[in-house]
């Protein structure tokens, strides 16, 4: 499959809302967020730090990256590539497009994966990225924070 990037606009933001409430669902985080809400998330990441790049195949979005570049580092916040098109090397080649095409080739690339999610962190691995670190986490009790605030 022949797939060619563009960088997102402002009518692409009901698209990657849909597409990143996907994403969430995928992986396996725990936020609640509505669809209406990831569009209105989005929409105020691209007025301010981030870019997204579409990846679409035949008239279709495929795939799409959500990052941001910052003084010494690009930091892909997302990328993710639609159910019924993986396991085709669509996100290899999403990667490969944003490095020849986007990104500054002597900025080092950053990516967070949730521990649990085995197959993204397989997929980084296999396209280069390594360990750097791990952030840990004792979740907060919702049903106590409620109860002290009555």
């Amino acid at each position: 499959m022949v797939i060619y990037s563009r960088r997102a606009k402002e009518s692409d933001v009901a698209s990657l809302g849909e597409l990143n409430h996907q994403l969430i669902q995928d992986e396996g985080h725990s936020n609640p967020m509505t669809v209406p809400q990831f569009q209105e998330r989005m929409r105020d990441w691209l007025a301010g730090d981030y870019e997204a790049t579409l990846f679409e195949s035949e008239g279709e979005v495929v795939a799409y990256a959500l990052y941001r570049e910052e003084p010494d580092l690009i930091y892909l916040r997302q990328l993710y590539v639609q159910r019924h098109c993986r396991r085709q090397g669509l996100g290899r080649e999403a990667l490969r497009l944003l490095r020849a095409e986007v990104w500054p080739t002597n900025k080092r690339l950053t990516v967070e994966v949730l521990s649990g999610n085995e197959a993204a962190i397989s997929f980084y691995k296999s396209a280069g990225f390594r360990d750097y670190c791990v952030t840990l986490e004792i979740p907060g009790d919702e049903s106590a924070s409620r109860q002290r605030r009555s």
